[in-house]
């Protein structure tokens, strides 16, 4: 198994735990390839035990009659609530079924019963390693449904934390290219009422407007339900009256998706962990928090598994990383991320702890993109003539619109415990706080890096 390959999602529905093999005689077998959509493409095969994901690829791919980029959008991914991993071309998918329960035991902390328990399935999904800019460039619209119906399963399913207004704004794209241009005979709130889950994440839906400060609504002006906003959003989706249906449908497909792209975490594959939380109270308790790590060709992104909201956003240029091994047997695998931060109007380096079993994968993973980035960079050097996406935001365009207050997608840092310290060059101290240089050799070189550690200073007064 290829470890950088391997991603873990925070939330899986039982709608994934299904088998995707089944014997219809000695020599040929059935298997199941699901879509995102809950649909399945059933193929028979005979040489089923030894095909690889590369082959397995390529039938399904003409099965749905896709064209030819869709070999470099999608891959073959083993699927279970407990588990999920990406499988490279070489990869024999009935051979790794096979092994399920030993990569759960390798990389999962579930008990052994929920792990005999377990059964993957074989889904047909984005390949973490395709570039956004590459998205909007895709004209054929069963491509552009199928990585719209992915993304809108992770909005609502929280795996991208997104502010209430774009929520609805998604979701009213949603009620376009589903429901066809907005029709007042028939929606209506009531209409909505009954499916606002489809249209809007379900744990937005059950907070409400107000929350606590809902049961004092009858002393001020009444706020808009989700329902009316969501109308209100479906209203203003506009169309060009000259186009017909199908382009009108192609434009909010990529309407849909362009949004989606202003979120980091946006095609990451998604790892589960936990990290130490900030010590409270007069007895200084402390304890951890699960968290999920969401790493795509961008970053790394933690993300609050419980509030579904994101506690910390590093681009490779921020950070530098590494992991390590217990020194105990029963001690998790943790991996480091350090990164600028400030303490009291100080400049100083911190490190986060994220304790996982899939701390090396994950290292290897930044690593892996890191070089991917990296060989990017230096390819449009060596051809400066090559013409990128106008349509894709400028950075500067996608941290404007993230600075809301209370935004769910801005760093939470006062929710994070971490560690500021200096390397004297033989043990990691902490100290009141200073800037020091990183005491990590895995950084970003090639590209301008944004985080710029400086040279330990003299007469430093330990903490």
């Amino acid at each position: 198994m290829e470890g950088n390959e391997l991603g873990i999602p925070p939330d899986l529905s039982d709608r994934s735990h299904r088998g995707s093999v089944s014997s219809t005689g000695a020599r040929s077998l059935h298997v199941l390839v699901y879509l995102i959509n809950d649909t399945a493409v059933q193929l028979t095969l005979d040489n089923l035990t030894t095909v690889s994901a590369s082959e397995l690829g390529r039938i399904v791919r003409e099965v749905l009659q896709l064209p030819e980029i869709a070999q470099d959008v999608f891959s073959l991914w083993l699927i279970s609530p407990l588990l999920e991993l990406q499988l490279k071309p070489k990869h024999q998918p009935y051979k790794l079924c096979r092994q399920w329960q030993d990569l759960l035991f390798r990389f999962t902390d579930c008990s052994g019963d929920s792990i005999m328990a377990d059964e993957p399935s074989l889904q047909f999904r984005r390949n973490v390693f395709f570039q956004k800019k590459k998205e909007l460039q895709i004209e054929d619209e069963n491509i552009l449904r199928l990585l719209y119906d992915e993304a809108k399963y992770n909005i609502l399913e929280g795996r991208y934390p997104c502010d209430v207004e774009d929520c609805e704004k998604l979701g009213a794209l949603t009620c376009r290219v589903e429901l066809g241009a907005f029709d007042q005979e028939m929606h209506n709130t009531t209409y909505f009422s009954a499916k606002l889950d489809s249209f809007l994440p379900a744990h937005i839906c059950k907070k409400g407007h107000g929350g606590f400060l809902s049961a004092f609504r009858n002393r001020g002006p009444k706020h808009p339900t989700y329902e009316e906003d969501l109308l209100k959003a479906y209203k203003e989706v506009t169309d060009d009256s000259a186009c017909e249906e199908s382009e009108a449908v192609k434009k909010h497909l990529r309407d849909y998706l362009n949004k989606c792209h202003t979120l980091m975490y946006y095609g990451s594959a998604f790892f589960s962990g936990e990290i130490d939380k900030p010590a409270q109270g007069f007895l200084h308790k402390g304890g951890r928090k699960s968290v999920s790590v969401a790493i795509s060709l961008e970053g790394v992104c933690i993300m609050d598994r419980k509030e579904k909201h994101v506690l910390l956003s590093l681009r490779f240029s921020e950070l530098s990383w590494d992991h390590t091994y217990p020194e105990e047997e029963d001690e998790t695998q943790i991996l480091w991320l350090e990164f600028d931060g400030d303490d009291e109007g100080t400049k100083v380096n911190k490190l986060l702890k994220i304790y996982s079993k899939q701390a090396e994968v994950m290292s290897g993973l930044i690593e892996y993109c890191v070089e991917l980035s990296s060989s990017t960079e230096t390819s449009l050097q060596e051809n400066p003539n090559t013409v990128t996406s106008s349509a894709q935001p400028r950075l500067a365009d996608k941290r404007g619109r993230l600075r809301r207050q209370n935004s769910v997608v801005c760093n939470r840092l006062a929710h994070l415990s971490t560690i500021d310290y200096i390397d004297d060059g033989k043990e990691i101290k902490r100290i009141k706080p200073r800037r020091t240089a990183s005491f990590f050799t895995r950084q970003i070189s090639t590209n301008p890096a944004t985080y710029s550690a400086v040279q330990l200073a003299e007469n430093l007064e330990q903490g």
